[in-house]
């Protein structure tokens, strides 16, 4: 298990994203020196990994000297915050699947979805621009738990989400990430598409937005 303070670490990752050690020393108000020490346990433990370069949007520019490393968690640190409602959840669906079928289980999804687009329709500015709208939606997953920003680059805008409390489930089960893009368009008034899923082995959950292709949007 990890120290108190490594903990909290790896719950700014888990709460914000990826991150350098200069960025969670400041969301935690510690030294750099401290959270690095504490970075080097988690990475030993497995809980954390780390790249030169973030897990979405464009590379930045280099500077001299060696690239700071954006940490994140693995997924093993981050089903640590999440294993009693994954397990649940996963447990839940297979129930449902075996008394109702793969229809119960879509009409779970949709339903879900349904709540979150509820739970975001007075955020998300009706009229407004595409770009207010989707600043508006990612500003509410983050406030949901998702870790959730806009990033922008050659390739286009994506809504891109660091953290997903089912994870698992959504790995057996494809229709909650089905039924959660289909909310995202309806909130957005446009078709996006899901190009990447923390579900299916990537680093975050990933959603284009083509309407915005060709522009660039950052967070």
């Amino acid at each position: 298990m990890p120290s108190p303070g490594a903990e909290r670490v790896a719950r700014a990752l888990h709460d914000g994203g990826p991150a350098t050690a200069a960025d969670l020393a400041a969301r935690l108000g510690h030294s750099p020196t401290v959270v690095r020490r504490h970075l080097e346990a988690l990475v030993g433990e497995g809980l954390v990994s780390w790249s030169e370069r973030p897990p979405f949007g464009p590379t930045p520019a280099r500077r001299r000297g060696r690239p700071a490393r954006v940490f994140a968690l693995t997924d093993e640190g981050s089903h640590a915050f999440d294993v009693a409602y994954d397990d649940l959840a996963v447990s839940a669906l297979r129930y449902l699947g075996e008394v109702a079928g793969e229809e119960g289980v879509s009409a779970f999804a949709r339903r879900r979805a349904e709540d979150l687009v509820d739970r975001q329709r007075a955020r998300v500015p009706v009229g407004a621009d595409l770009d207010r709208r989707l600043a508006a939606l990612a500003e509410g997953l983050a406030d949901e738990g998702y870790a959730a920003s806009v990033a922008g680059g050659d390739g286009g805008v994506q809504l891109c989400q660091h953290h997903c409390p089912v994870s698992h489930a959504a790995a057996e089960f494809p229709q909650l990430c089905e039924a959660e893009t289909e909310a995202f368009e309806r909130l957005l008034g446009t078709h996006v598409l899901r190009i990447a899923t923390i579900a299916h082995g990537d680093g975050v959950c990933t959603t284009l937005v083509p309407a915005l292709m060709n522009r660039r949007s950052t967070a």
